[in-house]
Formats: C-alpha cells, sequence, structure tokens
C-alpha cells in the first residue's frame, strides 16, 4: 500500500486530504508509520523496525498496526501500489 500523492502531513501531525477536505491528527507512531509508507517500505520492513524499536510483542503490533491501516484505508489515505 502507498499514500496518496495528494496527501500532506505536518511535523504536528496533522494529515490533510485536499481532494476531500478531510483533516486527521495522528500520534507520533502513525506519524512514523506514515513517513515508513512514504518512503517506499513495506508492511512487514515497517512492522520489524516498530518491534525492534518499541520492544513490543508481534501480537499486539500486528493488531494495532492493521487497525491503523484499515482506518486509513476507510479514509481513502491509502492507494494500491
Amino acid at each position: 500500500m502507498k499514500i496518496k500523492e495528494s496527501i500532506a502531513i505536518s511535523e504536528s501531525g496533522f494529515m490533510f486530504d485536499p481532494s476531500t477536505g478531510d483533516s486527521f491528527s495522528l500520534n507520533q507512531t502513525g506519524k512514523e508509520i506514515l513517513a515508513f509508507l512514504k518512503s517506499g517500505k513495506s508492511e512487514e520492513e515497517i512492522k520489524e523496525i516498530m518491534i525492534e524499536k518499541y520492544e513490543i510483542d508481534n501480537f499486539t503490533l500486528e493488531h494495532n498496526f492493521y487497525d491503523f491501516m484499515e482506518m486509513l484505508k476507510t479514509f481513502n489515505v491509502l492507494t494500491a501500489e
């Protein structure tokens, strides 16, 4: 999955989709995940980085990661590669 080209993300975590006018607030972890997606990292690479960085177990990470990814899909922030 990739982030739509039109999506803008500020340093403070404010995300804006000019094509729909929708805006969202991201926490630090959400900002990190979107930055990784924008840089072209795969979901598997992102999960490995997050597990290492936050010392979280795989089950907890996958649950939260896929919930977040589904929210991004629901709000049309992601596109198929």
